[in-house]
This record gives structure tokens, C-alpha cells and sequence, in this order.
């Protein structure tokens, strides 16, 4: 049980890592929370969430092992190399894939289902809401913007 709850400890570490060194990773997150918000007005079924959350959590996913790829590529070296570079590029390009078939998703549960229609309907009937959004919002852009990306070490 020791080892498992180490495992875990090493896990939430990695996260914590690359939250704090990769914007692009804060983005996605930055964005998965409102599309949980808008999935949220737009009152989801249960099979729209499961949906919602495996392509957040794909593209999460994506963005962690694409991370993982650059900071390999950056320990056998970090001089000018085609090969590394088409190795970054395929991994980044792997992101993209996942991040274009996200927003075809979104597309599908938001727009061809009319639930954007019924989250602008509540964010519109209760303009309360735009207080906690603009706040959201601001918290948004420090958040994504607030650490320093990694920076390349030459040993």
C-alpha cells in the first residue's frame, strides 16, 4: 500500500511539474473548466459528460505525454538536431490532432444539440452570472500567464 500511495505521490508531482512549467497545459485546463461550466448551464446528460470528460481528459493527456517527449528529447540533447525536431514536431502534432477532434466534439454536444443555445439562455436570464465569469476570466489569464515556462538548460 506504501508503494502504491508513492506512486501516486510521484504522479501529482509530474502534474504539478508541468502545470507550473507549461503554458499550453494551463490553457487546456483553462479551457476544460469552461466547457465544464458551459456543459453545466447547458444541462448535460449523463452520457454528454462521460463524453465531455474523456476528450478534456484526452487532450489533458495528450499535452502531458507531448511534455514528456520534449523533456526526453532535451536530455539527449538540446543543440540544433532534425531528427529531434521532427520527433517535437510529430508529438506537438499528436496534441493538435487531439485538441481539432475536441473541438469537433464540442461542436456535436454544444452547438448541433442546442445546449449552447441553453447556457447563453441562463447566463442571459441571470446576469448575475457575468460577476463570477469576468472573475473567472481574469483568474484565467493570470493563471495561464502567472509561472514561467521552462527554460532550455545547455549543460
Amino acid at each position: 500500500m506504501k508503494k502504491q500511495l508513492e506512486s501516486f505521490c510521484h504522479a501529482f508531482e509530474g502534474l504539478w511539474q508541468a502545470i507550473r512549467t507549461e503554458a499550453h497545459l494551463r490553457f487546456h485546463l483553462v479551457a476544460g473548466f469552461y466547457v465544464f461550466l458551459f456543459a453545466f448551464l447547458g444541462e448535460f446528460s449523463a452520457n454528454e459528460w462521460a463524453v465531455l470528460i474523456l476528450t478534456v481528459c484526452s487532450v489533458i493527456t495528450a499535452e502531458l505525454v507531448n511534455t514528456a517527449v520534449e523533456d526526453l528529447c532535451d536530455l539527449y540533447s538540446t543543440e540544433e538536431n532534425k531528427k529531434i525536431k521532427r520527433i517535437k514536431d510529430i508529438s506537438a502534432g499528436a496534441v493538435l490532432c487531439f485538441s481539432l477532434g475536441a473541438v469537433g466534439i464540442a461542436l456535436c454536444l454544444f452547438i448541433f444539440t442546442g445546449k449552447l443555445e441553453v447556457a447563453f439562455g441562463k447566463l442571459l436570464s441571470s446576469p448575475l452570472w457575468f460577476i463570477p465569469l469576468g472573475a473567472s476570466a481574469v483568474l484565467s489569464i493570470l493563471f495561464i500567464t502567472l509561472f514561467k515556462e521552462k527554460t532550455e538548460h545547455k549543460d
